[in-house]
């Protein structure tokens, strides 16, 4: 006797949402964790052995500046996307400048210290400046939502880095320790906002344009007359 078309069709829907809920659930097993990172961590001295922040520019520059920012401050956004380019062109490109970076996140971003252990992550893989400008230029898009790792891990890819090594260091929370020392580091010195430069043992606190940095170059290090 065949059965009703009614009964048939109940079937195929039911087949059907049983397909939706074993690809939701395989989506599910398949996507990595959410990861937070925590703080206040304990400091090993391996966390710290060797690494004095992430370095862009030569050696022999005349001119150092350490710069402690945090990837969710939205000044120190506009300052990495809009001013460093120029900065990187003008001063770090030409010898006359070194850059360094360290991280100080602050207590009121809660994604502040994932980002820059999405950076560190980055930095293992030898691609520490692309992530970090990824994770800058995308600050609007991540900084409000519920779950900022599934963005920065869609920078990892587009950065190309091996997803299985850079999951792994997330979840590890491999940099935590790091990512403590900087903003320790920086207290002592007497950092209490984003972004502040270090340069020759004082603090420049502000916003700040690629003429100021180029003004304050010139003061220490002034170009040779030709």
């Amino acid at each position: 006797m065949a059965a009703p078309r009614g009964m048939n069709r109940f079937y195929l829907v039911l087949a059907g949402v049983a397909l939706v809920g074993l690809a939701l659930l395989a989506y599910l097993v398949a996507r990595p964790a959410t990861v937070s990172i925590p703080a206040n961590v304990a400091i090993q001295p391996g966390d710290t052995a060797g690494f004095h922040g992430y370095v862009k520019g030569a050696p022999n520059a005349p001119v150092e500046i350490v710069e402690f920012a945090d990837y969710q401050c939205p000044f120190c956004q506009t300052f990495a996307t809009l001013q460093m380019p120029t900065i990187d062109e003008r001063l770090i490109q030409t010898g006359r400048l070194r850059w360094v970076y360290r991280d100080f996140p602050l207590a009121q971003h809660p994604f502040s210290r994932l980002a820059a252990h999405s950076a560190a992550c980055a930095d293992d893989q030898g691609k520490f400046w692309p992530q970090h400008q990824r994770i800058y230029e995308g600050q609007q898009d991540w900084a409000e939502g519920s779950d900022a790792g599934d963005a920065f891990r869609n920078y990892a890819k587009a950065t190309g880095l091996d997803l299985g090594r850079y999951d792994q260091c997330m979840k590890s929370h491999q940099f935590a320790g790091r990512i403590q020392a900087s903003l320790d580091e920086g207290q002592r010195l007497g950092v209490s906002s984003t972004p502040t430069l270090l340069v020759g043992g004082r603090l420049y606190r502000g916003r700040f344009d690629s003429d100021a940095i180029s003004r304050l170059v010139d003061s220490l290090a002034p170009r040779p007359r030709t």
